[in-house]
C-alpha cells in the first residue's frame, strides 16, 4: 500500500508491504510491531484529549522523545521503501528537511498504511 504525504511542502510517498518491519529490524534492532503499538497508543492518547483535561492529564498525554523517535523511524523506512531518494540515515534525513515535520500531520497516514498492510487477503477455510 502506497500513500503521498507532503514534507517541507513537497510531496513524498510512503509505502507499507510484509518487508517493512524486516527492514526496520535490519535498521534500528528494534520490534517495529511493538513500537507501532507503542507509538499508537501514544499518539491516540495525546489526539483525543478532551478540552476539559487538566494540566496533569495533558502532561501526562505528551508524546515522549522515544515515540518521536519511533515516528521519525518509521517514517524513514516507509519513505526509503517508496523509493524515494533520500539520504542513508534518519538523522541526514530529518537535517535535510527545512519546514515542519509534524507527527500530527503525517501519523494518520502511516496508521493508515500500518493498519492496510496488516490485513489478510486469505479466505479462512470452512470447519
Amino acid at each position: 500500500m502506497q500513500k503521498t504525504v507532503k514534507i517541507d511542502g513537497k510531496p513524498v510517498k510512503m509505502r507499507a508491504s510484509a518487508l517493512v518491519p524486516r527492514l526496520y529490524r535490519f535498521k534500528f534492532s528494534r520490534d517495529m510491531v511493538a513500537d507501532m503499538n507503542q507509538l499508537r497508543k501514544a499518539y491516540l492518547k495525546a489526539t483525543n484529549l478532551p478540552e476539559n483535561a487538566t494540566e496533569e492529564e495533558r502532561q501526562d498525554a505528551q508524546l515522549s522523545a522515544l515515540d518521536l523517535t519511533i515516528f521519525e523511524n518509521v517514517s524513514y523506512i516507509m519513505i526509503k521503501h517508496a523509493g524515494e531518494k533520500i539520504p542513508n540515515t534518519p538523522e541526514a534525513w530529518l537535517d535535510s528537511i527545512h519546514g515542519i515535520f509534524s507527527i500530527y500531520e503525517i501519523m494518520p497516514t502511516i496508521l493508515e498504511l500500518w493498519e492496510g498492510n496488516k490485513k489478510t487477503t486469505s479466505i479462512p477455510k470452512k470447519k
